[in-house]
């Protein structure tokens, strides 16, 4: 992906699946015009999910996922399904291909699996140049949902799979959630503090703080940008308080300390845990920190698979913090990309990082997976504020989360919380600048 496409976390997944050799990778190539997977006559072609990004108008960016065949066999062939069964996690529109004229336990359990899920569904039978008349689909016919035929080797009924697409895309894509828009509105100011130190991208900024940036323009508000030194100065020569102060979690204090207090003040990081998963959940996860005890197990995921640098804030700071905090040896597990457990038992507690390169459902797919499972999960940025004894004031921008707070800590009042660590994180402890 270059820098001038959109980034893979705000594109519409749209993934594609069925069993071998039904024309899956054949449809793709024939929706994008391009030969973006392998097309053969010998089943199983498709090895890894195959990810293609494309302008679907008037959706805007959309990102396809080809998948495995699910009823591959043999030893590779569970690898690949498994594969496959993980797209669903992040697939926000699925397709269902099949041939004409073929229906089974197959496509039942697709169906079965994104009725489940309340992912919203097109079904494709290809293929149909083989069948002269295909017969109707009890099960479809029941859930109302009316098929696309397509003949994709020859290109034949994409213009109706594309409509369907259309059609069939979740309102909530459409309606995207705002990243800062409902806190700054038309003709207001947002103060961004973003920290230029050794890890600091070189010639650019981080995702977050570009998103931001870009959202704020989208409401028609404005942000200024400025290094954490440099706030104080800022603020004093503005005509007005602006109406939000927005900081990466590396100078918080700093930030909290010259903000006035009745300017609400929060991160980029707080801001990704609300706008890609669910910023309650995390703050009532935050709360189980206080809980942790020596030998407790604790799994850091992140969305994106950086190269780890030196000082890395998932596998040096927060750990070194965690245990600080502890004060006793964690046993501490790191997973990044995809990778996230089924079972998540054996785990105390799970932190995230912002999950910008994740689309929202796959961030709310850990989310509620933690919480069915009873393992609370939380936010390396709201990790970071509670540490520092300013988890009230980052959540100021926030009622229903700061409700939620309040009503959590109501419930453990027989059981009085440890004092906040008052020492500061290192100088350089950067949050948000991973992805």
């Amino acid at each position: 992906m270059s820098l001038m496409d959109a980034p893979k976390g705000m594109r519409l997944h749209i993934g594609i699946f069925g069993r071998r050799n039904v024309g899956k990778s054949s449809l793709l190539n024939a929706i994008t015009r391009q030969e973006v997977s392998i097309v053969s006559d010998f089943a199983g072609t498709t090895t890894d999910p195959v990810e293609k990004p494309m302008e679907l108008l008037p959706l805007g960016p959309v990102l396809f996922i080809d998948t495995a065949g699910i009823d591959d066999v043999g030893t590779l062939g569970e690898l690949r399904a498994r594969r496959t069964m993980q797209v669903f996690d992040r697939t926000d529109l699925g397709v269902l291909v099949t041939e004409a004229g073929s229906w089974g336990e197959y496509e039942d359990g697709i169906v079965d699996e994104f009725l489940e899920r309340g992912t919203p569904i097109v079904v494709v039978f290809n293929k149909s140049d083989m069948v002269t008349r295909p017969a109707p689909v009890k099960r479809l016919e029941d859930l109302k949902i009316k098929p696309v035929f397509t003949a994709a080797h020859e290109r034949r009924g994409v213009l109706d799979f594309r409509q369907a697409l259309l059609d069939a895309a979740p309102p909530d894509f459409i309606d995207n959630p705002s990243i800062l828009g409902d806190l700054v509105t038309t003709g207001e100011l947002a103060v961004l503090v973003v920290p230029i130190d050794k890890e600091a991208p070189r010639g650019r900024l981080i995702l977050p703080q570009v998103q931001s940036i870009r959202d704020l323009m989208d409401s028609d508000a404005m942000a200024l940008v400025v290094k954490e030194r440099e706030l104080h100065n800022a603020l004093a020569r503005l005509t007005r308080p602006p109406r939000l102060v927005v900081t990466d979690s590396q100078a918080f204090l700093k930030v909290a300390a010259d903000t006035p207090p009745e300017v609400p003040m929060t991160s980029f990081s707080i801001l990704f845990s609300r706008f890609k998963g669910d910023l309650v959940s995390q703050v009532e996860g935050t709360l189980a920190v206080d809980g942790l005890k020596s030998g407790a197990n604790i799994l850091i995921a992140e969305a994106c698979s950086h190269h780890p640098i030196a000082e890395d804030i998932g596998r040096v700071k927060i750990p070194r913090w965690l245990t600080q905090y502890v004060g006793g040896k964690l046993n501490i597990e790191h997973m990044q990309g995809h990778d996230f457990p089924e079972d998540l038992t054996d785990w105390d507690l799970v932190i995230h990082c912002g999950g910008c390169t994740f689309n929202r459902r796959a961030m709310l797919g850990r989310i509620m997976r933690c919480r069915e499972q009873g393992v609370p999960i939380t936010n390396y940025g709201l990790v970071i504020a509670f540490s520092l004894g300013i988890f009230e004031r980052a959540l100021q921008p926030f009622p229903a989360a700061l409700e939620a707070l309040r009503a959590a800590q109501a419930r453990q009042a027989g059981h009085p919380t440890a004092a906040a660590v008052t020492a500061e994180l290192p100088a350089d402890v950067a949050v948000d600048d991973l992805c």
